[in-house]
C-alpha cells in the first residue's frame, strides 16, 4: 500500500548536464494493481510547489480511484535544486518532459494550474511532435496562464520596472500569497516569447476542461476565453466560477477540479 501523500518520501531526478544540471524532486504514487486508469500528472504554477492544497488533494483522489499520480517541483521551487532566478518556460518544460519520461505512464491526464497550464500545452505539443500525442487522455486547466509573460506582464510594465529589467535583469512585484515579492527576470520574459502558444490553432487531441474564477486578480477570465478561441478543434468545456479567485483552492473548488479529472478518465 502506498504511503499517504503527506508522508511519502520524494524521489529525485537529475536533469541537464554541467552547469545546467539540477536535481528535481518528485512524488510518484504508483497505480493500484490491475488499474487501467491514466496517470494524473500535476503541473504547478509560478512559485508554487507540489505540497500545495490542490496537488495533495489530487494525489489523495488518485489513491482512492487507483490511478497513478505524478507530482514534482520545478527547479528553484519547493524541494528541487537550481536557482529560481534561472528559471524559464523552456527550462521548466525540459524538467516536465524529463519527469514524464522517467515515470513513463502509458496514458495520462495533465492537470495544469496557472503557469502550469502553459507548461501543459507546451508539453502536449512536444509529445505530439514525437508522435506520442495519443498518450494524453485529457487536460484540466485551472486559471490557466499561457503566454502570461507577453500577454499579462509586458503590456503592463511600468517605466520603473522596465528600467529595472534593463539595469538589473529583473524586477520585483509584491504578492498577496506570501511575504516575498515575485521576481520576473529578463531571461524569463525573453524565453516566454519563444514559447508562445496563443498565436494560432492549438491542437491537443484530447478533451479539455478549463476552470476559471471570475474574481481572479492575476489572470483575468478574459484570458481563459482567449485561450478557448485557440482550441477550436478540441472538445473544450469551460467552468466560470463567479466568486472564484486565482488559487481556486476552496473545498468547492477542489471538488470541481476532481470532478473534471473524473470526467476525463470516464470519457
Amino acid at each position: 500500500m502506498s504511503l499517504p501523500a503527506s508522508t511519502a518520501e520524494p524521489e529525485y531526478l537529475d536533469v541537464g548536464t554541467g552547469s545546467e544540471s539540477r536535481r528535481i524532486a518528485m512524488r510518484i504514487l504508483p497505480a493500484a494493481k490491475n488499474s487501467s486508469l491514466p496517470a494524473f500528472v500535476w503541473l504547478g504554477g509560478y512559485r508554487s510547489d507540489m505540497a500545495g492544497t490542490k496537488a495533495v488533494e489530487l494525489e489523495r483522489h488518485a489513491e482512492k480511484t487507483g490511478a497513478a499520480c505524478i507530482r514534482f517541483d520545478y527547479s528553484g521551487h519547493g524541494l528541487s535544486g537550481g536557482a529560481f532566478a534561472e528559471g524559464t518556460i523552456s527550462r521548466w518544460l525540459e524538467e516536465s518532459l524529463a519527469v514524464v519520461n522517467h515515470a513513463d505512464p502509458q496514458r495520462m491526464v495533465l492537470i495544469g494550474s496557472s503557469m502550469g497550464g502553459w507548461i501543459a500545452l507546451r508539453l502536449i505539443a512536444e509529445l505530439r511532435a514525437r508522435g506520442e500525442g495519443g498518450r494524453i487522455a485529457g487536460l484540466v486547466l485551472i486559471a490557466p496562464a499561457p503566454d502570461f509573460t507577453s500577454e499579462l506582464i509586458e503590456p503592463n510594465l511600468t517605466d520603473a520596472e522596465r528600467a529595472s529589467l534593463a539595469e538589473r535583469g529583473y524586477f520585483e512585484e509584491p504578492t498577496p500569497y506570501g511575504p516575498d515579492p515575485n521576481i520576473y527576470t529578463a531571461r524569463l520574459i525573453e524565453d516566454g516569447r519563444e514559447n508562445r502558444v496563443l498565436q494560432g490553432v492549438i491542437e491537443t487531441g484530447c478533451p479539455v476542461h478549463i476552470l476559471q474564477g471570475m474574481r481572479d486578480p492575476d489572470v483575468p477570465y478574459g484570458h481563459a476565453l482567449k485561450l478557448m478561441e485557440h482550441l477550436p478543434s478540441d472538445d473544450v468545456v469551460m467552468t466560470l466560477i463567479r466568486d472564484g479567485d486565482h488559487r481556486l483552492s476552496r473545498p468547492e473548488d477542489i471538488e470541481r477540479m476532481l470532478a473534471a479529472v473524473d470526467g476525463m478518465i470516464t470519457a
